[in-house]
């Protein structure tokens, strides 16, 4: 399996975001969540997967897209990131500003977490930058993720003809630590995704509406809104899993044809879709509903047996 390295720090963005911390030290705490006709994901369900979830839509002062405690963030902040980034990603990013406001808003409130965590404990931090304040909050948080026995046997066997014949023994090391990996990331991306349930976030209402609508105008989300089951698989060239799986996905495209939408993205052509669905590693298969919910998730090589049974179970049939 080949691993992608397209995350910041813990994977926390696709970009490397350098604008700083607006206002003084964070105050913040549990708080109640706004009504839910206002959250982001009641209005555009399973459209943010990150910081921005459970946002809460508001009438915010002109210019500003976000508001959290003293931190605000604003346009020329959005157009300072996007101006930052490789010039063959701007189109696609101009096209996506509501995903690189919830990249800004991530790093952002997750290091205003960090703080007030430190706070908390007594820690100071006036020898840390940034990054090291970050660094050693993820840390903390993932200390007691661990990867089981069951695990480890259960993607050997799942991706057994990926290893050139290596027995479990010679590369159970490297499959602890990519489960590993991966059960710490989706730890942290559970921890940021909930971060507007424990602290008052608020997006412009008028912005949102509009860049929602840019937003939803890719591949994937065409066939989550098509009414029908999809497979959407993310991979690319020179991966030998995503290279055993095309011809699969290919049958399984005519097979189903107007019953299951069957997707290939190649991450190298969509990093901003692979970033959005915390692609880490490829090949990686996510299964939607007819109504667009993500119901599951496999990295790694997928034999075509085992996908139609998953169809089968997951009543795409």
């Amino acid at each position: 399996m080949k691993l992608l390295y397209v995350f910041t720090v813990a994977s926390l963005s696709l970009l490397v975001l350098t604008v700083p911390i607006q206002g003084a030290e964070k105050e913040s705490g549990i708080v109640s969540s706004p009504p839910k006709s206002q959250i982001v994901n009641d209005l555009y369900p399973g459209l943010m997967t990150g910081v921005l979830t459970y946002a809460a839509a508001s009438e915010l002062p002109q210019g500003v897209l976000l508001k959290a405690g003293p931190l605000l963030i604003d346009d020329k902040d959005l157009a300072e990131t996007i101006a930052g980034a490789p010039e063959q990603m701007r189109p696609k990013l101009e096209k996506n500003e509501l995903f690189i406001l919830e990249q800004v808003a991530t790093t952002k409130l997750f290091l205003a977490e960090a703080r007030i965590e430190a706070a908390q404990s007594g820690e100071d931090l006036s020898e840390k930058d940034e990054q090291a304040t970050i660094q050693d909050y993820v840390r903390a948080l993932v200390k007691n993720v661990k990867v089981s026995d069951e695990e480890i046997i259960s993607f050997y066997n799942e991706n057994k003809d990926s290893f050139g014949g290596a027995s479990m023994m010679q590369i159970r090391p490297q499959i602890e630590q990519i489960l590993l990996q991966q059960k710490q990331q989706e730890f942290i991306n559970e921890h940021i995704r909930t971060i507007g349930k424990r602290m008052r976030v608020e997006i412009s209402a008028t912005w949102l509406k509009v860049q929602a609508v840019l937003a939803q105008d890719n591949p994937v989300d065409k066939v989550r809104a098509s009414g029908r089951p999809s497979l959407v698989d993310f991979g690319s060239t020179g991966c030998v899993p995503c290279e055993m799986l095309a011809p699969i996905l290919d049958k399984l495209k005519e097979k189903y044809k107007r019953k299951i939408d069957v997707l290939v993205i190649h991450v190298g052509e969509e990093p901003v879709l692979a970033s959005r669905y915390s692609i880490q590693s490829i090949p990686v298969q996510i299964f939607f509903d007819k109504t667009g919910k993500e119901v599951f998730r496999h990295v790694g090589f997928f034999p075509q047996e085992q996908i139609e049974m998953k169809f089968t179970e997951l009543g795409f049939k």
